[in-house]
């Protein structure tokens, strides 16, 4: 194949790229925290851009709601359950045979958080992408990836609006810039407030952008910036942060890593874009034996299982609950953590 039709022959010939810059990606990786709307287009991106390995991490499963968004999946994925790490590892596959990519069907926590980032991915790597969807968890990514200092590319989108920002070693964290979550009643959703597809679509390809350039070594700390765009009046805003950093920042000036430690995070998750309700055991159970689980749950519904997963419509309870083997459930048909706790605790053990 001559260098005109390699696959990566119209990136190459970019000045900021150029064959060293392809040569990097290759040899580098990213781990994507979120393989939802702004995290398929990051990812997919990412490997028709080169980057030799792709580390995708996500608890949840694919459903027909997601794919007004969520651009690698389909609706035999939706039909089949298929967990959103895995279906998006086998498309990315379809994409580019030869890329080392890596499915983590998991939810991330201050007990795993260092090992699914850093463990044979971001110290590798060097960059991980924030496309998560929930505050607690942004956070967690902060204080694992500032303690090892690990580039950190953030995003986020809800309705037609949305931002991105580099979080690099030796510049402004994401608590310098954003010290405390909102307020619950503050936090406006997808739930609440709709989502647009194109502007997940813009906020993950700024994502995958700054990854690269990263990558190529064409970004620095004092350069970042915290771009805001709305993709329905087609605005775009950038305000500088490289020079926000503060040394009373708990998390890079006093290294106080709160979400790391446990001391905060960790509540029950409301999923964004539907009535449903992830519930976790306290301290993890290991790994469930799903068919003992199907065998138990069978008198209460309809309950089947695949490779990854149990589902089980409950009839007493009106909700269908998704077990996963590390004993994760995504309790549907609920949207309060408490009754998804107590249902939990009844069919699955407290």
């Amino acid at each position: 194949m001559s260098a005109a039709t390699g696959r990566h022959h119209r990136q190459e010939i970019l000045p900021q790229i150029g064959p060293e810059g392809q040569a990097r990606l290759a040899a580098s990786g990213a781990v994507i925290v979120g393989v939802g709307a702004l995290g398929c287009v990051a990812a997919d991106l990412l490997a028709r851009a080169g980057v030799g390995r792709i580390r995708l991490v996500d608890r949840d499963i694919v459903e027909r709601t997601n794919l007004q968004r969520q651009t690698l999946f389909t609706e035999r994925d939706a039909a089949e359950a298929m967990p959103k790490a895995e279906a998006a590892r086998r498309r990315l596959l379809e994409i580019d045979a030869g890329l080392g990519v890596e499915g983590m069907i998991a939810d991330m926590t201050a007990a795993n958080a260092e090992r699914l980032l850093i463990e044979g991915g971001a110290a590798q790597a060097r960059v991980v992408l924030d496309c998560t969807d929930n505050y607690e968890t942004r956070y967690l990514i902060n204080d694992v990836l500032v303690k090892h200092g690990v580039g950190l590319i953030y995003g986020g989108a809800v309705a037609t609006r949305g931002m991105a920002m580099p979080v690099l070693p030796g510049g402004a964290c994401l608590r310098c810039v954003f010290p405390e979550p909102p307020p619950l009643e503050a936090r406006e959703t997808c739930d609440t407030g709709g989502v647009l597809n194109a502007a997940t679509a813009i906020v993950g390809a700024m994502q995958a952008g700054l990854a690269v350039r990263w990558l190529v070594g064409d970004l620095r700390a004092e350069d970042a910036a915290l771009a805001r765009i709305d993709a329905w009046r087609m605005s775009f805003a950038a305000a500088p942060v490289g020079a926000m950093r503060d040394p009373e920042c708990p998390c890079c000036g006093l290294r106080r890593l709160e979400f790391l430690s446990g001391e905060r995070g960790s509540a029950p998750a409301t999923l964004c874009g539907r009535s449903a309700v992830q519930v976790a055991p306290e301290g993890g159970v290991g790994r469930l034996d799903l068919g003992a689980l199907e065998a138990r749950l069978a008198p209460h519904g309809d309950a089947s299982r695949t490779a990854f997963l149990l589902r089980a419509a409950l009839r007493e309870e009106g909700v269908t609950l998704t077990v996963f083997a590390d004993g994760r459930a995504i309790v549907h048909g609920v949207t309060d953590a408490a009754r998804a706790r107590s249902i939990y605790a009844r069919y699955i053990g407290s």
